[in-house]
């Protein structure tokens, strides 16, 4: 999917600890969540070697006093690797402090917190990943640090593609859609995946209002008491909206080079850009999108007067435009057999759109009301839904509806409780899976999960385990999401936190331009690598070749190293999800 350009760099490993104590820990696999731990959920670490003792210790740091002594499980296999794990479960330790694991004979643990908010770096960093992701934009040193860049792609003068001509565009006029996100480790824009991504923003707000409020993520903001969630998700809602033509209501696909950048800074990066081909898949997410942005944004008229309306004219246009165009697939390959600019970009080519239908429709509804958009929805309730990713964002409705509840007419409000079940079904063969997987967590449970972007499974997973808690109020289901979350900071196989600048051992060559080309040693921070993935699509020699451990620190590794909107976005949401409802019986969502 994305460039294929090698550098071979040294792989750096910033520890909090110093000495021999740095030696002992890097080699000692016990894996944990590198932050720490709320001190009111479930709270343990992973070893994978082989080890004859059966207890270990808790120590404090400073003064290394054992304050805390537990049983480790059996040794297990996942049945992904040869690796054979126990696990070390110290939850019924609640003390805040700093520490640190040891077992004789294996080692000790980086060091770690047990903390209220001890994931708040972490929810902070994975939002403002996003501000380092804007497009069309000077990234300030006042607000990104050493990584400030001048500006790239300004997209003010965008050709259209002869596959995206219509009746008052031609081929090769121009048009303006500057601004939006970068989609990934590449610069290109693309609808289908800024849609979830979006959302999943706007979702956290919407479940999270209060907390919103007060959280400051650094980005520039002239809007007066507008959260910087949605500062962010705006500026890429903005970019959304201009890629929606306003004759027919028809959304372009993405705004592309011809071929991937090479890796080289926003800048230096100067190739024609297209829009290409409208598409139904395209036209769906804006209008679910759009339909839930301008709900949202009827409590901010004076920061963004009349934004709310177009946002609703918007979903409305790209729906009907959807009706008439109801299964108009974005096909890369055929396209490139029409026309001569052939276009070599990510396709995030869709065929199924039952999933996007139901979103739309459920986004529409809530915003509206009205009646069609419900029989449309209710037209689909059979349709089975999954965990979301970019080309299954059918769930998506489902959490917003749930939320939305008491909102809707009262005539569809009792449909919600077949919703609530059916996320009940996924959330409770999660827990079920949890208790047979090795690692003792939800994410690994089955050999799909180790897919591109496997990230991304475990951060999706936790969301929707969020969700479950918010309206049954089991800690079961916190538990599960926050298990998810020491998967992603240390607690797998690799024994890697997958997120840039978070934990002791975190990725330094994510496949990311930027982070690449900008000179900086550390890269850009709060990314979300995509880790272990069993197809190993770019081809290098990784170290280990089993499912859970497919993971290569790499700038070329685009298959398992590389970051993307849509996986940070889930992360976003549960980190910080987790830092609103960490306090056993806290509730203060709305």
């Amino acid at each position: 999917m994305k460039s294929r350009f090698y550098n071979a760099l040294f792989i750096l490993f910033s520890l909090n600890l110093t000495g021999a104590l740095a030696q002992e820990t890097e080699n000692s696999n016990i894996f944990l969540d590198q932050s720490g731990f709320y001190p009111n959920l479930d709270k343990s670490a992973i070893i994978t070697s082989a080890v004859s003792e059966n207890s270990f210790d808790l120590v404090t740091l400073p003064g290394r006093k054992r304050v805390y002594t537990g049983s480790m499980s059996e040794a297990k296999s996942t049945g992904y690797s040869d690796i054979k794990v126990r696990i070390a479960d110290f939850s019924d330790f609640d003390r805040p402090g700093t520490y640190l694991i040891r077992i004789p004979g294996v080692g000790e643990s980086p060091a770690f917190s047990i903390a209220d908010h001890v994931h708040q770096e972490l929810a902070v960093a994975a939002l403002k990943a996003f501000y380092y992701q804007r497009a069309s934009s000077t990234l300030d040193k006042n607000y990104a640090g050493k990584w400030y860049r001048a500006s790239g792609h300004p997209d003010t003068s965008v050709h259209i593609h002869p596959s995206a001509v219509s009746k008052n565009r031609k081929a090769d006029s121009r048009i303006n859609v500057e601004g939006g996100w970068y989609d990934a480790g590449d610069y290109n824009k693309y609808i289908v995946n800024s849609g979830i991504s979006t959302a999943t923003l706007l979702s956290a707000y919407e479940d999270f209002p209060d907390y919103f409020l007060s959280l400051k993520a650094s980005i520039p903001n002239a809007k007066n008491k507008v959260p910087d969630i949605l500062t962010e998700a705006i500026c890429n809602l903005r970019w959304m909206l201009k890629m929606q033509d306003p004759d027919d209501g028809g959304v372009y696909n993405k705004c592309t080079n011809l071929d991937f950048d090479a890796m080289i800074m926003p800048a230096q990066a100067l190739s024609a850009r297209y829009v290409v081909a409208k598409g139904t898949a395209a036209a769906l997410n804006m209008a679910g999108v759009a339909a839930q942005a301008s709900r949202i944004l009827r409590d901010f008229p004076e920061q963004y007067p009349g934004l709310a309306d177009s946002c609703l004219s918007a979903a409305v246009l790209a729906w009907n435009w959807s009706i008439k165009n109801p299964n108009l697939a974005y096909d890369q390959d055929l396209m490139n057999k029409m026309f001569n600019l052939k276009v070599s970009t990510g396709a995030y080519g869709d065929k199924n759109f039952e999933d996007e239908w139901i979103w739309a429709s459920a986004e529409l509804l809530t915003s509206t009301g009205e009646k069609k958009y419900f029989d449309a929805f209710f037209s689909r309730l059979n349709a089975p839904v999954s965990l979301p990713g970019w080309n299954n964002v059918g769930i998506l409705g489902y959490y917003s509806l749930i939320r939305c509840q008491s909102k809707l007419p009262g005539v569809y409000q009792s449909m919600t409780s077949i919703l609530k079940k059916k996320v009940l079904t996924i959330a409770d063969r999660y827990l079920v899976a949890r208790k047979t997987n090795a690692y003792g967590i939800v994410m690994g449970s089955s050999l799909s999960d180790f897919v591109w972007g496997s990230n991304s499974v475990a951060t999706n997973q936790g969301v929707l385990l969020i969700n479950a808690y918010l309206f049954t109020q089991n800690k079961a289901y916190l538990n599960g999401a926050v298990g998810n979350l020491d998967y992603i900071l240390g607690r797998n196989a690799t024994g890697y936190s997958f997120v840039t600048g978070i934990g002791t051992k975190s990725p330094m060559n994510p496949h990311h331009r930027p982070s690449f080309a900008d000179g900086v040693v550390d890269p850009v921070p709060g990314l979300l690598v995509g880790g272990p993935n069993r197809e190993k699509q770019d081809g290098l020699k990784y170290k280990y070749a089993e499912p859970e451990l497919s993971y290569l620190d790499d700038v070329a590794s685009y298959a398992s190293n590389e970051i993307a909107i849509n996986w940070n976005a889930p992360l976003v949401y549960l980190a910080n999800a987790l830092e609103c409802l960490q306090k056993t019986g806290n509730n203060n969502a709305k």
